[in-house]
């Protein structure tokens, strides 16, 4: 079963931000401390670049290999 790139993206946030939007994730972060908030806009930036360019077949494999044994997609 091939993945969409929407659908990868989407499970990746959720193994790194699990209930919480990443845009939620930068805002929280951000309000404990300006520097740190600063580091998580970068990095998820740097997601949101890695997502966008790297083919769905590395991406598909990616995210299927760190998916909890629990997990359904």
């Amino acid at each position: 079963m091939a993945l969409s790139k929407t659908e990868i993206k989407q499970l990746f946030e959720r193994l790194i931000f699990e209930e919480t939007s990443p845009h939620d994730w930068v805002e929280d972060v951000w309000g404990l401390s300006p520097l740190l908030g600063d580091s998580a806009a970068k990095l998820l930036e740097a997601f949101e670049v890695v997502i966008e360019c790297c083919p769905e077949e590395h991406l598909e494999h990616l995210v299927l290999t760190r998916l909890p044994l629990d997990e359904t997609i």
